[in-house]
């Protein structure tokens, strides 16, 4: 951005100091006044409404919804493997293609505004942080014993678990975050579109239906982004008290859960009131060391030996398969209507947790977005898939080779905990690392609490982004959208306990289906604004990132882009 004054119009005797200008330059529309109150005001009474009737009814709801999660995963399992077949494909064409080298995100001139380091932190932090300290130790235990089309470990059937955790929480999850990331990041950094789902979407429609259609993708976003945050926070609660009571001796309740919520709340308020660069950064640092600390612990302490053959075996058995459970559906299980989504291993696990990334794609998503002007596309894809999934192996099959190990020792002792209480797995297993393992249940309830903060942190910078756009949220209004979500938490768990969480969160997922339809109408028209991408629009990419204030930008009625006074003397750049 320039803070330099320049002359305008030569010839005049008055100087006129101009303005800087803030990059990327903004060409897209404001909502109509209606549909900016729409935006601003259906979600918080939808979430009231829904809050009432979930505490009011629970047991109506609950059989509701269960019906529902039946619904999707019997007729709808193919869709969600297919979907995440479509983002890794999109994700490969981009690494591979002229594109990925030519297009950066921002403009040819365009530089990382993070170093690589904190660039990592900060997407995965939000990404799937808190995820993995749910499910490493949990997912290997609980699949111990089942591992569907693994065929590699029959004398170690444990090591299948592991496999389809790297599989679950790795590669292609990470590119189902990661095409939702690229088109928000282009239509913002190289278009001057608002960091929103409408405008990365709506104008492959006709121009009489982008309007209405742009409201309800929003609102989509905004719904789909507090109810995570808010369930996520819930469960995020009850994994901090689980921690507490493994090292301080606090027995988990409501009256811890609202110390832990209004702690963990003002901790994410604070960071998301001093901004990404200071607040942000500096926590997702720190998660990244603490995590390193974690793994390298457990590694060093613990059954090294057995950790890295059990390693070996488990990454040969995950590249051996990680086809066959790309495209496993399950197809026996389809030749008669499904009773219960239960009965459905899919259910359990691939379409559950690729509704869960459908679900948080709009912050996570909206997040790495911001975060990553001045890189390539190629730079970008492999950023956001191929290092955090790396990342996402070493820590599952360290981690979960420990807790099958001790899980052997004890006699299925790790087993009998997750069973209990999935979130208590991963403490359990600690518990058990000899020397080190009192401070590393320190370690692991601290990273719970910063890795859940950092997430919260993005989602409020996307929430801010989907309400207030095109105006700039302030630093206020992200701690209101803070102490917004931690109320809603707050009201869940302490008037409706686990269970009323558990069910707005399988609300919140099953929300995935009608918002896939969304995310692939935005993949199908950011790779036609690709592939349309002449001479024309990479001048508009030079001039929407131009910091120049002498450079001027009109948009006429039809959304023509025009320059004037400035280096680009092109007019008539084309509604993109």
């Amino acid at each position: 951005m320039s803070n330099s004054n320049n002359d305008y119009g030569r010839g005049r005797e008055k100087k006129v100091s101009l303005e800087p200008v803030e990059i990327p330059r903004f060409t897209g529309r404001d909502l109509p006044p209606m549909g900016r109150l729409v935006i601003q005001f259906t979600p918080p009474l939808a979430i009231v409404a829904l809050i009432v009737l979930v505490l009011s009814r629970p047991d109506s709801v609950a059989a509701v919804i269960y019906d529902m999660r039946t619904f999707v995963t019997g007729g709808f399992t193919w869709l969600f493997i297919l979907y995440s077949l479509f983002a890794v494909a999109v994700c490969a064409w981009l690494a591979f293609s002229k594109l990925g080298k030519r297009v950066r995100l921002g403009g040819p001139g365009a530089k990382p505004e993070y170093s690589n380091f904190a660039w990592y932190s900060m997407l995965f932090a939000c990404g799937q942080g808190i995820g993995l300290i749910f499910w490493s130790v949990a997912q290997p235990i609980m699949l111990r014993d089942e591992s569907p089309v693994i065929q590699a470990l029959e004398g170690n059937v444990a090591g299948g678990g592991l496999a389809w955790a790297y599989f679950h929480w790795g590669f292609t999850a990470w590119a189902m975050y990661c095409v939702v990331a690229v088109c928000l990041a282009y239509s913002h950094h190289n278009l001057g579109k608002t960091l929103t789902f409408r405008e990365a979407t709506v104008d492959m429609l006709p121009p009489w239906a982008r309007g209405s259609a742009g409201v309800v993708v929003e609102l989509l976003a905004i719904m789909a982004t507090i109810l995570g945050l808010s369930t996520s926070f819930g469960f995020a609660a009850m994994q901090f008290s689980s921690g507490l009571a493994s090292f301080a001796g606090l027995s988990s309740g409501p009256g811890v859960w609202i110390f832990v919520i209004v702690g963990l709340g003002t901790a994410a308020a604070i960071s998301a009131f001093f901004g990404i660069s200071r607040g942000m950064r500096m926590i997702s640092e720190t998660n990244s060391v603490l995590s390193v600390v974690l793994v390298v612990a457990v590694f060093v302490f613990g059954p090294t030996l057995y950790i890295i053959s059990n390693i070996t075996e488990s990454f040969g058995a995950f590249f051996n398969n990680f086809i066959s459970m790309s495209f496993w559906t399950d197809a026996p299980s389809t030749a008669e209507p499904l009773s219960s989504w239960q009965d459905s291993w899919n259910g359990w696990w691939t379409v559950f947790i690729w509704c869960w990334v459908i679900a948080f794609s709009p912050f996570v998503a909206g997040f790495i977005a911001r975060i990553s002007r001045g890189r390539t596309l190629r730079e970008f894809v492999i950023g956001v898939t191929v290092i955090p999934s790396l990342i996402v192996m070493v820590w599952i099959g360290v981690l979960g080779s420990a807790a099958i190990y001790y899980d052997n020792r004890s006699g299925r002792g790790i087993s009998a905990a997750v069973n209990e209480n999935i979130s208590s797995g991963l403490f359990a297993m600690l518990e058990s690392i000899p020397l080190v393992g009192s401070l590393l249940l320190v370690v692991a309830t601290v990273l719970v609490a910063t890795y859940y903060v950092t997430s919260l942190d993005a989602g409020t910078y996307a929430l801010a982004d989907f309400v207030s756009a095109p105006k700039r949220a302030g630093a206020w209004f992200r701690v209101v959208l803070v102490i917004s979500i931690a109320t809603v938490a707050t009201v869940l768990l302490t008037l409706g306990g686990s269970a009323v969480v558990d069910t707005v969160q399988t609300g919140t997922i099953i929300g995935a289906f009608p918002f896939s339809i969304v995310i692939l109408l935005m993949i199908v028209n950011t790779i036609r604004r690709l592939l349309s991408r002449d001479r024309s629009v990479q001048q508009l990419e030079k001039v929407v990132n131009d910091p120049d204030p002498s450079v001027r930008l009109e948009i006429n009625d039809d959304g023509e882009v025009h320059t004037t006074h400035g280096p680009f003397e092109a007019r008539g750049l084309g509604p993109r």
